[in-house]
């Protein structure tokens, strides 16, 4: 039968293509040469009489045919992965492996954090993060390349299961003897006179302040700029200005009292949720299902505001 010589092999070099878009870095991924990944794929195309991948100069792009088959490679993936976690789970949560893409802001401190308090209880259990951002995360389930996704979402995502959705607030951040400290909340007229440090434009803080600036007609020159999320706040610290981020990026640095954070009221600020996202219809395995439970709790214990130590 045609479908019994679809081999596994060949199938894992069709898919690392698509993931990658090259033939080059999918060798180099699956520790193979370039021309046994090539070999590969011709063989493929010849079995099945169609084209799986159109060459291009600067890549490989799947063909109709090609995003099928890889399709039906990642769901080959996903049954086993299911199988190895369906076998972990006869010893409990003895072993296993869990799979995470985050947005930044997470990884700093509260996802270490998480995994370590779900480490106490099952400490076979081990962890890969992955930090890349909010679409990146979201496209890296759909390819079954992470377990789960803790990202932020501006709207729904087919083929995406949501696990937990939360309110994701924009909070500006300062020392506790800045001028603005002792306001619970703050506008963004109320910062405009003070040096701020902002994310880089791709961040998803930053182009919710941007719109909300736009709506109020006002105009920020901020005194530094970064990607890096810790050289914001390294620079507040030392005293340089105030800066913005969701809560939960900040929020244990507040609950020990070394920042003031207060949440900014604009309208359109808050256009995006919080969301622990999963492949929808896959079952995952003990592990990261555990996990997963694990860190909704987690999730729900913080809806409530930070509460800075006096």
């Amino acid at each position: 039968m045609l479908s019994a010589q679809l081999q596994d092999t060949a199938l894992r070099h069709v898919l690392e293509v698509v993931r990658c878009g090259s033939v080059s870095e999918a060798a180099l991924r699956l520790n193979v040469t370039p021309s046994a990944v090539s070999r590969q794929i011709s063989a493929l195309e010849d079995l099945l009489g169609v084209t799986l991948f159109e060459r291009r100069p600067r890549g490989m792009v799947p063909s109709p045919a090609g995003e099928v088959l890889a399709a039906h490679a990642r769901h080959i993936a996903q049954e086993a992965d299911r199988v190895v976690g369906d076998i972990q789970a006869l010893q409990g949560l003895r072993r296993g492996m869990v799979r995470i893409c985050s947005s930044s802001g997470f990884a700093i401190e509260f996802l270490p954090r998480v995994i370590a308090e779900f480490r106490r209880q099952h400490p076979g259990v081990h962890f890969q993060l992955r930090v890349c951002g909010p679409q990146a995360a979201t496209q890296a389930v759909l390819r079954a390349e992470a377990d789960m996704a803790l990202t932020y979402s501006r709207a729904a995502e087919r083929d995406i299961a949501v696990a937990y959705r939360g309110p994701a607030s924009v909070y500006a951040f300062m020392r506790r003897d800045h001028p603005l400290a002792h306001l619970p909340h703050v506008t963004l007229r109320q910062l405009q006179p003070h040096p701020i440090a902002l994310p880089d434009p791709e961040n998803t803080v930053r182009q919710l302040f941007d719109i909300a600036c736009s709506q109020k007609g006002l105009a920020f020159e901020p005194v530094l700029v970064s990607n890096q999320f810790e050289t914001l706040m390294n620079f507040v610290q030392h005293g340089g200005g105030l800066s913005i981020a969701g809560d939960i990026t900040v929020r244990d640095r507040v609950t020990r009292g070394e920042l003031h954070a207060a949440p900014i009221r604009e309208r359109g600020i808050t256009a995006r949720m919080v969301e622990v996202q999963s492949l929808a219809e896959r079952t995952l395995p003990e592990g990261p299902r555990a996990f997963m439970q694990h860190l909704v709790d987690a999730l729900r214990q913080l809806e409530m505001p930070p509460a800075p130590r006096r």
